[in-house]
């Protein structure tokens, strides 16, 4: 009989109460799915017309496309720039100089506590005064506000993930005569990027999604398009769905390629196995050196 390291198994009490809560929940979600079409069918917003307006060929042409490559194009920009700033940031906050780690400490805290929309505005009026001959402000402002405020993000995650790595780690690289800075670089930080990219993947994710903010100060992103083409057709919310679809899809397929990365660098970094070569087993090394294993 197995059991759960956490909890007991369940017996046939439970399961029965717990497969009557599943099909009762069942139940419910579909009654309420089924409620919401008859809404939507009542107010006409189940048409087809206003579905094929929404997924027309103009539609993508014109509208959803050009969309789509801005909300690439300054995702691109912010997640690189993002990446470069947490790194830098991440690791001055792991210098040994104590004004490095407080003017580093003072940048990432400050930029987390602003919100990215906050920054959006502020840089596009501040570009505005600054760059008037310059037609792509809206860009610059989304993307420097993603920048700053995803780049601290992931600096605290470099800290953390650094700080979280065994002591051995460090001493290990001290030992054979690097300085702190080299083991920082080295061996520290290659080990806690691995560990953490997971949380940096879903730190990418809300770098595409914030981009979506980028239409409140005219930025002709995704969502921005996707507004323009429902003005003018009257039909919010198939163009809404839409957009979502395309926003879920690529979230799922940076999900995707994260994992695959993650597998390729947790299979380098991997030490050697021990079948056949003996690397990794303890008793094999002791033996082949003449210890206490070389019987």
């Amino acid at each position: 009989m197995s059991a759960s390291v956490l909890f007991d198994a369940p017996g046939p009490r439970a399961r029965t109460w717990t497969l009557v809560g599943n099909v009762v929940g069942a139940v419910v979600v579909v009654a309420v799915a089924a409620w919401v079409l008859v809404q939507l069918d009542s107010k006409g917003q189940l048409e087809p017309q206003l579905w094929a307006d929404a997924v027309s060929a103009r539609t993508w042409q014109y509208y959803l496309i050009p969309g789509l490559i801005n909300t690439l194009r300054a995702a691109a920009f912010a997640i690189v720039g993002s990446i470069v700033f947490g790194l830098v940031f991440g690791m001055g906050r792991l210098s040994q100089l104590a004004l490095v780690r407080r003017v580093s400490g003072t940048v990432v805290e400050f930029f987390r506590a602003v919100p990215v929309l906050l920054m959006m505005v502020f840089f596009y009026g501040l570009f505005g005064q600054l760059l008037p001959g310059v037609s792509d402000k809206a860009f610059l402002a989304v993307v420097v506000a993603l920048i700053l405020y995803n780049g601290s993000v992931i600096a605290e995650l470099v800290r953390s993930g650094v700080g979280n790595l065994p002591r051995g780690q460090g001493e290990a690289g001290l030992a054979i005569g690097l300085t702190p800075g080299q083991t920082l670089r080295s061996i520290q930080l290659p080990q806690a990027l691995v560990a953490m990219l997971p949380a940096m993947v879903s730190q990418i994710v809300v770098v595409l999604k914030d981009s979506a903010l980028g239409q409140l100060i005219g930025y002709q992103e995704l969502l921005r398009t996707g507004q323009i083409v429902y003005s003018a057709d009257g039909n919010p919310l198939q163009v809404l769905t839409v957009v979502a679809v395309v926003f879920i899809v690529l979230n799922l397929l940076l999900t995707v390629l994260a994992h695959q990365l993650s597998r390729l660098l947790s299979s380098r970094t991997a030490g050697p196995t021990m079948e056949g070569t003996g690397i990794g087993n303890p008793t094999a090394v002791a033996g082949a050196a003449g210890g206490p294993g070389n019987v």
